[in-house]
């Protein structure tokens, strides 16, 4: 039998890095984690609706970055900077609150980088659904408008879009799902982008899982280092 597999997970230090990139020293690692973990889960609460895709943390002696991505940074950064500025200090606070002494020698640093393209972005294509769900709009149509708005554009290949709950707030939960174009989840050099997300409605929450495919990649230097070699034989 297969077994399901992240794609994310699947395909990380092949053509995928890692979300948390930094060295503990001895005895650090635990603290690094815990402070990683719960930072995600407060940015991912306080950002809801604001279109972020992905928060990503960098660690060195002196300096804690984050790098935060989403299609609208205006609304994070506000009128000359406020809103960067207050939110530095909301991290602060949190990581004071929740015990960390982590950042007490290390400076904190906040990075707001545009996505270009949010429509082949799996993560904000979720909390766009989960949006529109939460609008009472039919779940059919709106699996079939997202399907059509993420294949217009030039990148994307193949999109597969899953709910699954009280759809149309049936008493019975049931699972539906979409697919268009190709969606090679085995291949690893396939370029798949993956996201979850939750519509919360009266009656419970719809899980939505998004899986964008955008072609594969190819490490054109090992490439051309084969055929050099194949050439020499």
């Amino acid at each position: 039998m297969s077994h399901t597999v992240h794609p994310y997970s699947h395909r990380l230090g092949i053509i995928r890095d890692w979300k948390s990139r930094w060295f503990a020293p001895k005895g650090k690692y635990q603290d690094y984690l815990k402070s990683d973990v719960l930072l995600r889960e407060y940015l991912a609460k306080k950002f809801r609706g604001m279109y972020v895709a992905d928060v990503q943390i960098e660690r060195n002696e002196k300096t804690v970055r984050v790098i935060i991505k989403t299609s609208r940074p205006g609304v994070i950064i506000g009128r000359q900077g406020e809103g960067a500025i207050k939110l530095k200090s909301d991290i602060l606070a949190f990581m004071v609150k929740n015990g960390s002494k982590l950042l007490k020698n290390q400076e904190l640093k906040i990075d707001i980088e545009e996505i270009r393209s949010p429509e082949s972005n799996a993560a904000i294509v979720a909390y766009m659904v989960a949006e529109s769900l939460e609008k009472r709009l039919p779940f059919r149509r709106v699996m079939k408008q997202t399907i059509e708005k993420v294949m217009a554009n030039r990148d994307v290949k193949g999109v597969r879009v899953f709910l699954g709950g009280r759809l149309g707030g049936a008493e019975m939960a049931r699972v539906e799902d979409m697919k268009k174009g190709q969606i090679p989840l085995q291949t690893l050099r396939a370029d798949i982008d993956f996201a979850r997300e939750k519509a919360h409605m009266t009656y419970g929450d719809i899980g939505i899982k998004v899986w964008i495919y955008k072609g594969e990649i190819f490490n054109k230097k090992g490439a051309h280092a084969a055929e050099t070699g194949r050439a020499s034989k």
